[in-house]
Protein backbone atom coordinates (compact mmCIF):
# COMPACT_ATOMS: atom_id res chain seq x y z
CA UNK A 1 0.00 0.00 0.00
CA UNK A 2 1.42 3.23 -0.91
CA UNK A 3 2.89 5.95 1.96
CA UNK A 4 -0.01 8.22 2.57
CA UNK A 5 2.18 11.55 2.49
CA UNK A 6 3.03 10.52 -1.11
CA UNK A 7 -0.69 10.07 -2.07
CA UNK A 8 -1.04 13.73 -0.75
CA UNK A 9 1.58 15.42 -2.77
CA UNK A 10 0.38 18.08 -4.58
CA UNK A 11 1.26 18.40 -8.21
CA UNK A 12 3.15 21.68 -9.81
CA UNK A 13 0.97 24.71 -8.99
CA UNK A 14 2.33 27.38 -10.92
CA UNK A 15 1.73 26.19 -14.83
CA UNK A 16 4.13 27.33 -17.77
CA UNK A 17 4.14 30.84 -19.14
CA UNK A 18 4.92 32.26 -22.11
CA UNK A 19 5.33 35.29 -20.56
CA UNK A 20 8.90 36.91 -20.79
CA UNK A 21 8.36 38.47 -17.11
CA UNK A 22 7.13 34.61 -15.95
CA UNK A 23 10.32 32.58 -17.95
CA UNK A 24 12.92 31.77 -15.48
CA UNK A 25 15.94 33.11 -15.60
CA UNK A 26 18.94 33.13 -13.92
CA UNK A 27 19.58 36.18 -11.06
CA UNK A 28 20.25 39.10 -13.22
CA UNK A 29 23.69 40.86 -12.16
CA UNK A 30 23.61 44.01 -10.51
CA UNK A 31 24.13 47.41 -12.57
CA UNK A 32 27.52 49.08 -12.91
CA UNK A 33 27.50 52.64 -12.09
CA UNK A 34 28.69 53.87 -15.51
CA UNK A 35 25.29 52.48 -16.92
CA UNK A 36 23.48 55.37 -14.76
CA UNK A 37 26.21 58.09 -14.94
CA UNK A 38 25.08 61.72 -14.92
CA UNK A 39 26.99 62.84 -17.68
CA UNK A 40 27.35 62.94 -21.15
CA UNK A 41 30.23 60.17 -21.38
CA UNK A 42 30.38 57.36 -23.66
CA UNK A 43 31.47 54.06 -22.15
CA UNK A 44 32.45 50.73 -23.74
CA UNK A 45 33.83 47.73 -22.70
CA UNK A 46 32.17 47.61 -19.24
CA UNK A 47 32.80 50.77 -18.16
CA UNK A 48 36.69 50.04 -18.83
CA UNK A 49 36.48 52.90 -22.09
CA UNK A 50 35.29 56.42 -20.98
CA UNK A 51 34.87 58.85 -23.96
CA UNK A 52 32.87 62.15 -24.61
CA UNK A 53 29.71 61.82 -26.23
CA UNK A 54 31.35 63.32 -29.55
CA UNK A 55 34.04 61.43 -31.09
CA UNK A 56 34.13 61.51 -34.76
CA UNK A 57 36.83 64.80 -34.68
CA UNK A 58 38.94 61.31 -32.37
CA UNK A 59 38.47 58.71 -35.41
CA UNK A 60 39.29 61.05 -37.92
CA UNK A 61 42.60 61.91 -35.87
CA UNK A 62 43.11 57.96 -35.66
CA UNK A 63 42.87 57.72 -39.56
CA UNK A 64 45.09 60.05 -40.21
CA UNK A 65 47.99 58.95 -38.22
CA UNK A 66 47.27 55.33 -39.40
CA UNK A 67 46.66 56.10 -43.11
CA UNK A 68 49.22 58.01 -43.08
CA UNK A 69 51.74 56.33 -41.23
CA UNK A 70 51.02 52.97 -43.04
CA UNK A 71 51.82 54.80 -46.73
CA UNK A 72 55.30 55.14 -45.18
CA UNK A 73 55.72 51.91 -44.05
CA UNK A 74 54.73 50.41 -47.39
CA UNK A 75 56.06 52.71 -50.00
CA UNK A 76 58.82 54.56 -48.33
CA UNK A 77 60.71 52.82 -45.96
CA UNK A 78 61.60 49.22 -48.37
CA UNK A 79 63.44 51.80 -50.53
CA UNK A 80 65.04 54.25 -47.56
CA UNK A 81 66.14 50.86 -45.88
CA UNK A 82 67.40 49.70 -48.82
CA UNK A 83 69.40 52.48 -50.05
CA UNK A 84 70.57 54.27 -46.37
CA UNK A 85 69.85 52.16 -43.68
CA UNK A 86 67.48 49.68 -42.16
CA UNK A 87 67.46 51.77 -38.73
CA UNK A 88 64.93 54.32 -40.61
CA UNK A 89 61.53 51.85 -40.68
CA UNK A 90 62.57 50.95 -36.89
CA UNK A 91 62.70 54.24 -35.47
CA UNK A 92 58.96 55.41 -37.52
CA UNK A 93 58.09 51.99 -35.96
CA UNK A 94 58.72 52.75 -32.32
CA UNK A 95 57.30 56.40 -32.70
CA UNK A 96 53.95 55.12 -34.39
CA UNK A 97 53.39 52.71 -31.70
CA UNK A 98 54.61 55.48 -28.74
CA UNK A 99 51.80 57.59 -30.65
CA UNK A 100 48.50 55.15 -30.68
CA UNK A 101 49.89 54.08 -27.19
CA UNK A 102 49.57 57.48 -25.88
CA UNK A 103 46.50 58.85 -27.97
CA UNK A 104 44.51 55.53 -26.74
CA UNK A 105 45.50 56.49 -23.03
CA UNK A 106 44.17 59.92 -23.06
CA UNK A 107 41.26 58.98 -25.06
CA UNK A 108 40.03 56.39 -23.02
CA UNK A 109 40.64 56.89 -19.48
CA UNK A 110 38.48 59.44 -17.06
CA UNK A 111 40.09 63.09 -17.00
CA UNK A 112 39.32 63.43 -13.24
CA UNK A 113 35.82 63.65 -13.16
CA UNK A 114 34.35 64.95 -9.79
CA UNK A 115 31.47 62.97 -8.53
CA UNK A 116 28.08 64.76 -8.03
CA UNK A 117 26.31 65.26 -4.43
CA UNK A 118 23.99 62.94 -3.60
CA UNK A 119 20.27 64.08 -2.55
CA UNK A 120 21.31 64.30 1.15
CA UNK A 121 24.68 66.18 0.52
CA UNK A 122 23.42 68.64 -1.89
CA UNK A 123 20.85 69.26 1.00
CA UNK A 124 23.24 69.52 4.16
CA UNK A 125 25.27 71.92 1.93
CA UNK A 126 22.23 74.16 1.21
CA UNK A 127 21.21 73.85 4.61
CA UNK A 128 25.22 75.23 5.80
CA UNK A 129 25.02 77.88 3.15
CA UNK A 130 21.72 79.32 4.42
CA UNK A 131 23.47 79.37 8.26
CA UNK A 132 26.56 81.33 6.46
CA UNK A 133 24.56 83.59 4.93
CA UNK A 134 21.97 84.30 8.11
CA UNK A 135 19.02 83.58 6.62
CA UNK A 136 17.28 82.42 9.72
CA UNK A 137 18.00 85.80 11.50
CA UNK A 138 14.89 88.03 10.43
CA UNK A 139 16.76 90.44 8.62
CA UNK A 140 14.89 89.45 4.93
CA UNK A 141 15.93 87.11 2.59
CA UNK A 142 19.33 87.12 0.81
CA UNK A 143 20.48 84.82 -1.91
CA UNK A 144 23.01 82.46 -0.13
CA UNK A 145 26.46 83.37 -1.40
CA UNK A 146 27.87 80.72 -3.88
CA UNK A 147 32.00 81.03 -4.25
CA UNK A 148 34.02 80.21 -0.90
CA UNK A 149 37.71 81.50 -0.35
CA UNK A 150 40.89 79.22 0.44
CA UNK A 151 44.57 80.47 1.19
CA UNK A 152 46.89 78.64 -1.07
CA UNK A 153 50.29 79.66 -0.93
CA UNK A 154 49.39 83.41 0.68
CA UNK A 155 47.12 83.77 -2.65
CA UNK A 156 43.38 83.96 -2.14
CA UNK A 157 41.48 81.22 -4.39
CA UNK A 158 37.79 81.27 -4.91
CA UNK A 159 35.82 78.25 -4.98
CA UNK A 160 32.65 78.38 -7.11
CA UNK A 161 29.51 76.67 -6.84
CA UNK A 162 28.38 74.07 -9.82
CA UNK A 163 24.67 74.27 -9.65
CA UNK A 164 24.76 71.01 -11.95
CA UNK A 165 26.91 69.03 -9.91
CA UNK A 166 26.07 70.47 -6.16
CA UNK A 167 29.21 70.93 -5.00
CA UNK A 168 32.12 73.42 -4.75
CA UNK A 169 34.55 72.89 -7.62
CA UNK A 170 37.90 72.06 -6.07
CA UNK A 171 40.60 74.97 -6.89
CA UNK A 172 41.29 74.52 -10.75
CA UNK A 173 38.56 72.61 -11.50
CA UNK A 174 35.50 73.58 -14.11
CA UNK A 175 32.76 72.28 -15.44
CA UNK A 176 32.92 71.28 -19.17
CA UNK A 177 29.93 72.18 -21.23
CA UNK A 178 30.51 69.25 -23.40
CA UNK A 179 30.61 66.34 -20.93
CA UNK A 180 28.62 67.85 -18.17
CA UNK A 181 31.22 67.06 -15.92
CA UNK A 182 33.01 69.10 -13.36
CA UNK A 183 36.49 67.57 -14.02
CA UNK A 184 39.67 68.19 -11.95
CA UNK A 185 42.91 70.68 -12.76
CA UNK A 186 40.88 70.73 -15.57
CA UNK A 187 42.97 71.49 -19.15
CA UNK A 188 40.57 71.78 -21.86
CA UNK A 189 38.01 69.68 -24.02
CA UNK A 190 39.81 68.48 -27.19
CA UNK A 191 37.77 67.11 -29.92
CA UNK A 192 41.24 65.37 -31.37
CA UNK A 193 41.48 63.02 -28.38
CA UNK A 194 37.34 62.92 -28.37
CA UNK A 195 37.62 63.37 -24.38
CA UNK A 196 38.30 65.88 -22.00
CA UNK A 197 42.11 67.07 -20.53
CA UNK A 198 42.13 66.78 -16.87
CA UNK A 199 44.37 65.58 -14.13
CA UNK A 200 44.75 62.63 -14.95
CA UNK A 201 45.03 62.26 -18.49
CA UNK A 202 47.01 65.34 -19.02
CA UNK A 203 50.80 63.76 -19.29
CA UNK A 204 49.75 61.42 -21.60
CA UNK A 205 47.79 64.23 -23.57
CA UNK A 206 51.29 65.89 -23.61
CA UNK A 207 53.66 62.85 -24.75
CA UNK A 208 50.75 61.77 -27.18
CA UNK A 209 50.98 65.82 -29.42
CA UNK A 210 55.41 65.49 -28.75
CA UNK A 211 55.87 61.90 -29.85
CA UNK A 212 53.36 63.21 -32.55
CA UNK A 213 55.59 66.18 -33.49
CA UNK A 214 58.26 64.28 -34.36
CA UNK A 215 56.85 61.55 -35.83
CA UNK A 216 55.36 63.79 -38.67
CA UNK A 217 58.96 65.72 -38.52
CA UNK A 218 60.02 62.47 -38.77
CA UNK A 219 57.80 61.34 -41.63
CA UNK A 220 57.79 64.64 -43.75
CA UNK A 221 61.94 64.58 -43.83
CA UNK A 222 62.41 61.36 -45.33
CA UNK A 223 59.65 61.14 -47.75
CA UNK A 224 61.49 64.44 -49.29
CA UNK A 225 64.42 62.25 -48.92
CA UNK A 226 62.80 59.39 -50.49
CA UNK A 227 61.90 62.06 -53.53
CA UNK A 228 65.54 63.59 -53.80
CA UNK A 229 67.21 60.18 -54.01
CA UNK A 230 64.56 59.30 -56.95
CA UNK A 231 64.74 62.46 -58.75
CA UNK A 232 69.05 62.17 -58.90
CA UNK A 233 68.52 59.00 -61.19
CA UNK A 234 65.43 59.37 -62.89
CA UNK A 235 64.29 63.14 -62.71
CA UNK A 236 62.37 65.04 -60.93
CA UNK A 237 58.83 64.63 -62.49
CA UNK A 238 59.54 60.46 -63.52
CA UNK A 239 60.43 60.60 -59.37
CA UNK A 240 56.45 62.02 -58.59
CA UNK A 241 55.42 59.75 -61.05
CA UNK A 242 57.10 56.68 -59.49
CA UNK A 243 55.79 57.70 -56.18
CA UNK A 244 52.84 59.37 -55.77
CA UNK A 245 51.45 58.69 -52.50
CA UNK A 246 54.81 60.05 -51.18
CA UNK A 247 53.82 63.29 -52.24
CA UNK A 248 50.58 62.88 -50.44
CA UNK A 249 52.09 62.07 -47.31
CA UNK A 250 54.45 65.09 -47.71
CA UNK A 251 51.33 66.98 -48.36
CA UNK A 252 49.43 65.89 -45.17
CA UNK A 253 52.47 66.52 -43.19
CA UNK A 254 53.68 70.15 -44.56
CA UNK A 255 50.17 71.20 -43.67
CA UNK A 256 49.87 69.34 -39.64
CA UNK A 257 52.96 69.58 -38.76
CA UNK A 258 53.10 73.42 -37.91
CA UNK A 259 49.71 73.53 -35.90
CA UNK A 260 51.03 70.06 -33.84
CA UNK A 261 54.54 71.68 -33.37
CA UNK A 262 52.55 75.16 -32.13
CA UNK A 263 50.57 73.12 -29.61
CA UNK A 264 53.44 71.27 -28.39
CA UNK A 265 55.49 74.44 -27.87
CA UNK A 266 52.19 76.25 -26.09
CA UNK A 267 51.79 73.31 -23.55
CA UNK A 268 55.75 72.79 -22.92
CA UNK A 269 55.22 76.40 -21.47
CA UNK A 270 52.50 75.71 -19.64
CA UNK A 271 53.73 72.83 -17.77
CA UNK A 272 57.17 74.80 -17.69
CA UNK A 273 55.35 77.49 -15.43
CA UNK A 274 52.54 75.15 -13.70
CA UNK A 275 49.51 76.47 -16.00
CA UNK A 276 46.74 75.44 -17.40
CA UNK A 277 44.97 75.99 -20.92
CA UNK A 278 41.72 77.36 -18.58
CA UNK A 279 43.97 79.56 -16.60
CA UNK A 280 46.00 81.18 -19.42
CA UNK A 281 43.44 82.05 -21.72
CA UNK A 282 41.72 83.52 -18.67
CA UNK A 283 45.00 85.18 -17.62
CA UNK A 284 44.27 84.04 -13.87
CA UNK A 285 48.01 84.31 -13.13
CA UNK A 286 51.09 86.54 -13.53
CA UNK A 287 54.38 84.23 -13.97
CA UNK A 288 56.08 87.08 -11.91
CA UNK A 289 56.27 86.92 -7.93
CA UNK A 290 56.38 90.50 -7.54
CA UNK A 291 52.43 90.94 -8.81
CA UNK A 292 49.57 90.53 -6.40
CA UNK A 293 48.38 88.25 -8.93
CA UNK A 294 51.46 85.75 -8.91
CA UNK A 295 50.58 81.65 -9.36
CA UNK A 296 49.88 80.19 -6.26
CA UNK A 297 50.91 76.40 -8.10
CA UNK A 298 54.09 77.55 -9.39
CA UNK A 299 57.48 75.83 -7.49
CA UNK A 300 59.22 78.69 -9.05
CA UNK A 301 61.42 76.52 -10.92
CA UNK A 302 60.88 75.09 -14.42
CA UNK A 303 62.61 71.46 -14.11
CA UNK A 304 60.70 71.16 -10.61
CA UNK A 305 57.34 72.41 -12.54
CA UNK A 306 57.64 69.92 -15.22
CA UNK A 307 58.29 66.75 -12.84
CA UNK A 308 55.45 67.28 -11.26
CA UNK A 309 53.53 67.82 -14.02
CA UNK A 310 54.50 64.82 -15.72
CA UNK A 311 56.31 62.50 -13.22
CA UNK A 312 53.95 63.10 -10.06
CA UNK A 313 51.69 60.12 -8.69
CA UNK A 314 49.05 59.03 -11.01
CA UNK A 315 45.61 59.87 -8.91
CA UNK A 316 42.65 57.33 -8.66
CA UNK A 317 39.59 58.26 -10.15
CA UNK A 318 37.19 58.96 -8.13
CA UNK A 319 34.01 57.93 -9.82
CA UNK A 320 34.12 54.22 -9.87
CA UNK A 321 32.75 53.77 -13.00
CA UNK A 322 32.87 50.12 -12.82
CA UNK A 323 31.46 49.77 -9.62
CA UNK A 324 28.17 47.59 -9.13
CA UNK A 325 25.00 49.38 -7.92
CA UNK A 326 21.75 47.95 -6.30
CA UNK A 327 18.14 48.28 -7.61
CA UNK A 328 14.86 46.85 -7.71
CA UNK A 329 14.56 45.60 -10.81
CA UNK A 330 13.10 42.04 -11.72
CA UNK A 331 15.03 39.05 -10.52
CA UNK A 332 14.56 35.46 -9.35
CA UNK A 333 12.94 35.40 -5.83
CA UNK A 334 12.56 32.00 -4.01
CA UNK A 335 10.25 32.38 -1.08
CA UNK A 336 9.82 30.53 1.90
CA UNK A 337 7.69 27.82 0.15
CA UNK A 338 9.56 26.95 -1.88
CA UNK A 339 7.63 28.79 -5.57
CA UNK A 340 10.09 31.13 -7.28
CA UNK A 341 8.18 34.01 -8.65
CA UNK A 342 9.58 36.11 -11.84
CA UNK A 343 9.06 39.65 -12.48
CA UNK A 344 8.42 40.60 -9.03
CA UNK A 345 11.09 42.85 -6.69
CA UNK A 346 12.56 41.33 -3.75
CA UNK A 347 10.04 43.09 -1.42
CA UNK A 348 7.02 42.24 -3.24
CA UNK A 349 8.10 38.53 -3.22
CA UNK A 350 8.88 38.38 0.89
CA UNK A 351 5.64 39.95 0.95
CA UNK A 352 3.57 37.25 -0.83
CA UNK A 353 6.39 34.69 0.87
CA UNK A 354 4.75 36.46 4.08
CA UNK A 355 0.99 35.87 2.87
CA UNK A 356 1.40 32.25 1.89
CA UNK A 357 2.81 31.43 5.44
CA UNK A 358 0.09 33.34 7.31
CA UNK A 359 -2.34 31.79 5.36
CA UNK A 360 -1.31 27.86 6.05
CA UNK A 361 -1.10 28.97 9.71
CA UNK A 362 -4.22 30.42 10.45
CA UNK A 363 -5.87 27.34 7.58
CA UNK A 364 -4.33 24.54 10.47
CA UNK A 365 -7.13 24.31 12.54
CA UNK A 366 -5.03 22.25 16.22
CA UNK A 367 -5.65 18.42 16.30
CA UNK A 368 -7.44 19.10 20.00
CA UNK A 369 -10.59 20.70 18.37
CA UNK A 370 -13.55 18.41 17.17
CA UNK A 371 -15.53 18.29 14.24
CA UNK A 372 -18.88 20.23 15.01
CA UNK A 373 -21.92 19.05 13.09
CA UNK A 374 -22.80 20.92 9.56
CA UNK A 375 -19.34 22.96 9.76
CA UNK A 376 -17.09 22.24 7.34
CA UNK A 377 -13.95 21.39 8.62
CA UNK A 378 -10.03 22.00 6.88
CA UNK A 379 -7.91 19.69 7.71
CA UNK A 380 -4.03 21.04 7.41
CA UNK A 381 -2.19 21.43 3.69
CA UNK A 382 0.41 18.67 2.80
CA UNK A 383 3.77 19.05 3.96
CA UNK A 384 5.44 18.35 0.53
CA UNK A 385 4.93 20.61 -2.25
CA UNK A 386 6.38 18.17 -6.06
CA UNK A 387 6.81 20.25 -9.06
CA UNK A 388 4.29 18.90 -11.71
CA UNK A 389 1.20 19.20 -13.88
CA UNK A 390 -1.67 20.89 -12.19
CA UNK A 391 -4.63 18.68 -10.80
CA UNK A 392 -7.59 19.75 -11.32
CA UNK A 393 -9.80 19.69 -8.50
CA UNK A 394 -12.38 17.16 -7.89
CA UNK A 395 -16.01 16.54 -8.66
CA UNK A 396 -18.23 17.10 -5.61
CA UNK A 397 -21.16 15.34 -6.90
CA UNK A 398 -19.45 11.91 -7.54
CA UNK A 399 -20.11 10.10 -4.29
CA UNK A 400 -18.14 6.93 -5.92
CA UNK A 401 -14.86 8.84 -6.62
CA UNK A 402 -15.12 10.32 -2.62
CA UNK A 403 -15.22 6.60 -1.29
CA UNK A 404 -12.30 5.55 -3.42
CA UNK A 405 -10.59 8.65 -1.66
CA UNK A 406 -11.59 7.49 1.44
CA UNK A 407 -8.28 4.74 1.01
CA UNK A 408 -5.50 7.17 -0.19
CA UNK A 409 -6.45 10.21 2.36
CA UNK A 410 -4.87 9.96 5.57
CA UNK A 411 -7.62 10.47 8.20
CA UNK A 412 -7.06 11.16 11.53
CA UNK A 413 -7.20 9.27 14.92
CA UNK A 414 -10.39 10.97 15.89
CA UNK A 415 -12.19 8.86 13.11
CA UNK A 416 -10.50 5.57 13.43
CA UNK A 417 -13.24 2.75 14.45
CA UNK A 418 -16.07 4.07 12.13
CA UNK A 419 -18.26 2.69 9.71
CA UNK A 420 -17.82 4.10 5.90
CA UNK A 421 -20.51 4.35 3.68
CA UNK A 422 -20.30 2.09 0.60
CA UNK A 423 -21.83 3.45 -2.47
CA UNK A 424 -24.87 1.48 -1.75
CA UNK A 425 -25.57 2.69 1.53
CA UNK A 426 -25.16 6.00 -0.18
CA UNK A 427 -28.41 8.25 1.25
CA UNK A 428 -30.71 9.09 -2.00
CA UNK A 429 -31.71 12.69 -3.00
CA UNK A 430 -33.83 14.91 -0.22
CA UNK A 431 -37.37 13.56 -0.71
CA UNK A 432 -36.64 9.63 -0.94
CA UNK A 433 -34.80 9.37 2.25
CA UNK A 434 -36.35 7.47 5.16
CA UNK A 435 -37.49 8.99 8.21
CA UNK A 436 -34.68 8.87 10.95
CA UNK A 437 -31.98 8.84 8.66
CA UNK A 438 -28.54 10.52 10.47
CA UNK A 439 -26.92 12.71 8.02
CA UNK A 440 -25.71 15.11 10.20
CA UNK A 441 -22.31 13.71 10.60
CA UNK A 442 -21.88 11.69 7.23
CA UNK A 443 -18.88 10.26 6.86
CA UNK A 444 -18.51 10.57 3.09
CA UNK A 445 -19.26 14.04 3.85
CA UNK A 446 -15.67 14.88 5.74
CA UNK A 447 -14.04 13.36 3.28
CA UNK A 448 -15.57 15.65 0.50
CA UNK A 449 -14.27 18.39 2.92
CA UNK A 450 -10.53 17.32 3.24
CA UNK A 451 -10.55 17.14 -1.04
CA UNK A 452 -12.76 20.79 -0.78
CA UNK A 453 -9.86 22.09 1.56
CA UNK A 454 -7.32 20.48 -1.07
CA UNK A 455 -8.58 22.54 -3.60
CA UNK A 456 -9.64 26.04 -2.00
CA UNK A 457 -5.71 25.91 -0.35
CA UNK A 458 -4.42 25.23 -4.59
CA UNK A 459 -6.63 28.40 -5.65
CA UNK A 460 -5.47 30.35 -2.94
CA UNK A 461 -2.09 29.50 -3.76
CA UNK A 462 -2.48 30.18 -7.67
CA UNK A 463 -3.56 33.88 -6.66
CA UNK A 464 -0.86 34.42 -4.84
CA UNK A 465 1.62 33.88 -7.71
CA UNK A 466 -0.25 34.97 -9.64
CA UNK A 467 -0.35 38.49 -7.66
CA UNK A 468 3.45 38.71 -6.83
CA UNK A 469 4.06 38.56 -10.49
CA UNK A 470 1.79 41.38 -11.47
Amino acid sequence: MPSPMKQCEYSQIAAQSSSPMESPKKKKIPHRKWEVFPGRNKFYCDGRIMMASQTGVFYLTLVLIVVTSGFFFAFDCPYLAVNITPVIPAIAAVLFFFVMGTLLRTSFSDPGVLPRATQDEAADLERQIDVANGSNSGSGYRPPPRTKEVIINGQTVKLKYCFTCKIFRPPRASHCSLCDNCVERFDHHCPWVGNCVGKRNYRFFYMFILSLSLLTVFIFAFVITHVILRSQKTGFLNALKDSPVSVLEAVVCFFSVWSILGLSGFHTYLISSNQTTNEDIKGSWSNKRSKDNYNPYSYGNIFTNCCAALCGPLPPSLIDRRGTIQSDTPQAVVPPNGITTYGATQTQSNMAAAAVTLLQNESSPTSEEPPLPGKMTISPPCATLVLGQPTPPPSTSNLATATILTDTVPLTEQFEGHHFLTPEEAPSPPGMLNPGTPLTQSHTMLVLNAVIQDSMHEDSVRGLVKLSSV
